[in-house]
């Protein structure tokens, strides 16, 4: 590497984006960059010229090794939306960033993030190749919702879906101490794909899953859940339900009340306030006692309850970034393919175009899903289950 590298972290946190920080560093070192900064709070920090340098960080090998384990994103993080540079004002932008790049000598970028962050990198990529540029981009994957196209899967969400699955088995757990009716509703995050609260499956292993478990896949319908609720709580008892804060009626209008109160950098809504209205529902319904439980950013980054696989494979889209960077390529984000067969799985890393992954959301396969659209399948847990290990 004969010139100087820099790395980013952007949008929401997770228990593993350190370990590809650290994949990145330790990559770069290897193959001898000069220095390794880090952009302070994603792309928006750099436009301020606000970065450190990760050689003065990041001295030992256990320094290293602590910041694989270190939940939350290191650099600090942001919601920055780039400007179309093709007009005038948008490139005023581009030709600041371009040059803050000149000034520190980089020759490699960096930038770890979901889909909106890959349409940053991409974007960045888009110019570069306009102007001449030769520096290399290379989007690093990473998102607790899983939904980035073209890659099996992203790291960070084996760690979510861990804990997600270990909440749900004590919830339910405590559901049963007193031997009190309850009614439990559980929002887990997740706007346009289900595969967080898909996880909460996972407690089904131990022979004490959720009763009802709702995703943006399938449209939602209140009498329906409500229905569901009611037959099960008066069968059993007790009924604990999991429901994705992005479950939508059939016009597409989101069921949160918290779905006007505010958007992102991105425009994205801010939701909120599912699990206390679906409770306020069920109460009026079945007249239990009912709880309304969100679980919001603590299932964001529970180190304590990180996957090892997941470390490991986040470590290694870092790495395998660098490396393909050092080869020659640029505009690409590293892909997972994996391989489930026979109960062994495997999983290696490749590349593909960053306008494959950019402003684009992978939803869970409908098969995966039982046909009443409350529930998944076995299918999900044979997805799910080698990415909690360790």
């Amino acid at each position: 590497m004969a010139k100087n590298a820099i790395v980013g972290q952007s949008g929401g946190p997770t228990s593993v984006i350190n370990a590809s920080l650290a994949g990145v560093y330790e990559s770069c070192k290897r193959r001898g960059a000069g220095k390794v900064y880090g952009m302070l709070h994603g792309v928006a920090g750099l436009l301020e010229r606000r970065t450190c340098v990760l050689d003065d960080k990041l001295k030992t090998a256990l320094d290293i090794e602590l910041l694989k384990r270190t939940p939350s994103s290191y650099l600090g993080s942001c919601r920055y939306k780039l400007p179309d540079w093709h007009t005038a004002e948008g490139e005023a932008v581009y030709v600041q960033l371009f040059e803050i790049l000149k000034e520190l000598d980089i020759g490699y970028f960096f930038y770890i993030g979901g889909n909106d962050s890959m349409d940053t990198i991409g974007k960045l990529a888009d110019y570069g190749a306009h102007i001449g540029s030769d520096i290399r981009f290379m989007g690093v994957p990473k998102t607790i919702d899983n939904d980035l196209m073209v890659t099996d899967h992203t790291p960070g969400y084996g760690s979510a879906a861990k804990y997600i699955g270990v909440v749900m088995k004590e919830i339910i757990r405590d559901a049963t101490v007193y031997g009190t009716k309850y009614v439990t509703i559980v929002e887990i995050m997740g706007r346009n794909a289900g595969w967080l609260t898909a996880a909460s499956e996972l407690a089904s292993l131990s022979g004490c899953g959720p009763d009802l478990i709702y995703m943006p896949e399938t449209d939602f319908d209140l009498s329906d859940f409500l229905d569901d609720v009611g037959r099960i709580y008066r069968n059993t008892g007790n009924c604990v339900v999991a429901v994705s804060e992005g479950v939508h009626l059939a016009d597409g209008s989101f069921v949160s009340e918290g779905k006007a109160s505010a958007t992102d950098g991105f425009g994205h809504a801010q939701l909120g306030g599912l699990a206390s209205k679906l409770a306020e529902a069920a109460k009026l319904e079945t007249g239990a006692k009912v709880r309304g439980i969100e679980l919001s950013l603590l299932q964001r980054c529970a180190a304590h309850c990180a996957s090892a696989t997941d470390v490991e494979e986040a470590w290694e889209a870092g790495a395998a970034a660098v490396e393909a960077a050092v080869a020659g390529m640029t505009d690409k984000m590293v892909v997972f393919k994996c391989d489930r067969e026979d109960g062994a799985y495997t999983c290696v890393t490749s590349l593909e175009p960053l306008e494959k992954a950019a402003n684009i959301e992978k939803k869970i396969p409908r098969e995966w899903i039982n046909e009443a659209g409350n529930g998944v399948n076995h299918q999900f847990i044979e997805y799910a289950l080698p990415l909690i290990q360790g």
